[in-house]
């Protein structure tokens, strides 16, 4: 039997073990996520997508793609209080908290620039295919995952600085956070592209072997490590920062779309649409192990998480009956 097959085996059986787990009788005395609210949105059923936040402020940022609107939630109620509409097939959305600006990417080709304030357009910058969405603090640059490629606009003047081609369509990326490197995770076939957001240019590009169908990617910088999902034979795999050498990886649920590290908690949430968010635990910067999988609903891919509160918001497609989408709020415990 081959390596590949063993392994599918073997992934299957932890996830079947780890079902057990979850949904035994005292399952929920045991899982290291709590659900502890329910905030309601509105809109038709059909595809949410990702999320940003203004935690200061206690506002959540939702794309509800298939309402075509930005919905913005407060968090002291746990309401929904605004929905920004004109935001055609809308994915990804960052929030810049030192302008006060929120930058929405949007698949119908454009990546439209907020006020913070009142949520009014101040532009629209085409960008093909607009998807994910990061902001970079430190230079003040926007960076949109496009058709192939990152387009990066100035966020204090909101004019496109460059267009940097990818080898192939992105989808999760980051930003390091104290040099211009931008990691992004790129297929077919599936890779982790390195670019030098200063030379707008791809400057390495780490393979991932067997391991296919992208998905997310976030970073643990202070261990040197790129964290990133895969679809395909789904898999969490750890690569090093520098040589893209593979150092870890472990079976996730299929579906991976988003991913957070608490650093102090050594904890990875995995959101996936098969309906579960993988947790795993950081032993060190090469060892990993799955604490659970904890049940949400299929179709809830998207997620995001706070670790000053140990909040992670999960959103759930309109399901039948319900009055609308919702996001479903988990407490990390111990």
């Amino acid at each position: 039997m081959s390596k590949l097959m063993c392994s599918w085996k073997a992934g299957l059986a932890a996830m079947a073990a780890s079902l057990i787990i979850n949904l035994g009788l005292k399952a929920e005395e045991r899982l290291p996520l709590q659900r502890v609210a329910t905030i309601q949105l509105k809109g038709v059923a059909g595809t949410l997508d990702h999320l940003s936040a203004d935690f200061d402020n206690s506002r959540l940022f939702v794309a509800n793609e298939s309402n075509n609107t930005l919905d913005v939630v407060d968090l002291k109620s746990n309401r929904l209080v605004k929905q920004v509409a004109g935001q055609k097939e809308i994915h990804g959305i960052a929030y810049a908290r030192d302008l006060n600006r929120i930058f929405v990417g949007n698949g119908e080709g454009a990546c439209n620039a907020l006020d913070g304030r009142d949520y009014s357009l101040l532009k629209s910058v085409p960008v093909p295919d607009a998807d994910s969405v990061r902001y970079d603090p430190r230079t003040h640059r926007v960076f949109v995952a496009g058709e192939k490629s990152l387009t990066v606009i100035d966020a204090k003047s909101l004019e496109p600085l460059s267009t940097i081609k990818l080898p192939a369509p992105p989808h999760g990326f980051q930003v390091a956070v104290e040099h211009s490197r931008v990691y992004v995770n790129t297929g077919v076939p599936s890779e982790v592209s390195v670019v030098d957001a200063d030379k707008s240019e791809v400057v390495a590009r780490h393979p991932l072997g067997a391991h296919q169908g992208i998905g997310p990617l976030t970073l643990d910088e202070a261990n040197h490590r790129i964290l990133v999902g895969l679809r395909r034979q789904p898999r969490f795999a750890v690569l090093n920062l520098e040589s893209g050498k593979e150092c870890a990886s472990l079976p996730i649920p299929e579906g991976s779309d988003d991913m957070a590290l608490d650093a102090k908690a050594k904890r990875i949430y995995i959101s996936c649409s098969s309906g579960f968010v993988a947790v795993i635990r950081q032993i060190d910067a090469d060892h990993y192990e799955s604490v659970a999988n904890v049940p949400t609903i299929k179709g809830a891919k998207t997620s995001l998480y706070d670790a000053a509160t140990k909040r992670l918001y999960v959103v759930v497609p309109r399901q039948p009956q319900a009055e609308g989408p919702e996001v479903w709020v988990y407490q990390a415990r111990d």
